[in-house]
């Protein structure tokens, strides 16, 4: 469906994507998951054809895909692109921002349409408040809004969840990737946001310094973590020196992937801090000079303990 193939992009000296290749299918969910200025934004464009690419292609069933620099109206006419600076009429009203792009011969269509889109994004109380009244959570769910009022084939999502808070963003991402999914809509979302990436995506491609980090989907990826940069997106990451540690069976380790044990090993940990996270405590502590992060049901009264990694991992 989609198939991008980009050799290299640059912004005057600077190149900001290079060997960046990979394709779409019907339907899929794709996380762009990497750290900011990696050229999650820059892809999003590219695709969209908001710049022009010089070294490579894009196609679109088959087709190349033009770029800005051969159409009047830079953008295709399948695709929607929400982005950080969110497109939205601050002067007229939510329900205003969604029929603009309605057209349709039947108002009570239209009108369901409107009233769909509104639940989906949890606006149905605002529909009749001007844009500018509203919080920059509040517009960018109006720009999602907005820009699936005609439905589109592939949805480019720009971090659309940056400004909504934790209970509502939670809520609108189940609802919206659910809607992808039963609409049969392609979707492309760059996020930094690793638990969104897992959770949502039937694939994450990751970038680094513009480069193609990997690419797989989320279980594979998440359990093949192969350096430090991967690791880093889902949890504070030990590192075992080979030197030191030559017994290790990993030698990344994320939080979960220790325990503690009451039996004498190579992993004595002098505890310096302990942080609730809810379901947990982040441990943090040394071996030698070696920082340690683990996690613990229960906060730890002794000033170290004895750690193991998981026999199942």
């Amino acid at each position: 469906m989609l198939k991008v193939a980009i050799d290299q992009f640059s912004y005057g000296a600077k190149t900001v994507l290079q060997k960046v290749a990979f394709s779409l299918t019907p339907g899929e969910h794709l996380s762009i998951l990497g750290e900011s200025g990696c050229g999650k934004s820059t892809l999003l464009h590219l695709i969209y054809g908001l710049l022009p690419l010089e070294n490579g292609a894009i196609h679109w069933k088959g087709n190349k895909l033009l770029g800005p620099s051969q159409q009047l109206i830079p953008g295709e006419p399948f695709m929607k692109l929400v982005a950080q600076d969110l497109n939205v009429m601050p002067f007229t009203t939510v329900e205003e921002n969604v029929t603009d792009y309605l057209s349709g011969p039947s108002f009570q269509k239209e009108e369901n349409r409107v009233e769909e889109l509104l639940t989906i994004v949890g606006l149905t109380e605002y529909r009749n408040v001007l844009v500018k009244s509203l919080s920059g959570g509040q517009k960018q769910r109006v720009a999602l809004a907005r820009a699936l009022a005609k439905t589109p084939e592939l949805l480019l999502l720009d971090e659309p969840f940056s400004h909504i808070d934790t209970f509502r963003k939670n809520r609108l991402r189940r609802q919206l990737y659910a809607y992808l999914k039963e609409e049969g809509i392609s979707c492309i979302t760059a996020t930094h946001d690793a638990q969104e990436a897992l959770a949502f995506s039937d694939r994450i491609l990751m970038l680094r310094n513009g480069n193609v980090e990997a690419l797989e989907v989320p279980q594979v990826l998440y359990n093949n973590l192969a350096n430090t940069y991967q690791a880093g997106f889902f949890d504070e990451v030990t590192v075992l020196p080979k030197k030191q540690f030559p017994q290790a069976s990993k030698r990344i380790l994320l939080p979960h992937e220790w325990e503690v044990t009451s039996i004498e090993t190579p992993y004595k940990v002098q505890l310096t801090q302990q942080y609730f996270r809810g379901v947990d405590f982040l441990i943090v502590g040394k071996i030698g000079e070696v920082p340690v992060y683990f996690s613990h049901p229960e906060e730890i009264v002794a000033p170290s303990v004895f750690l193991t990694i998981k026999a199942s991992l």
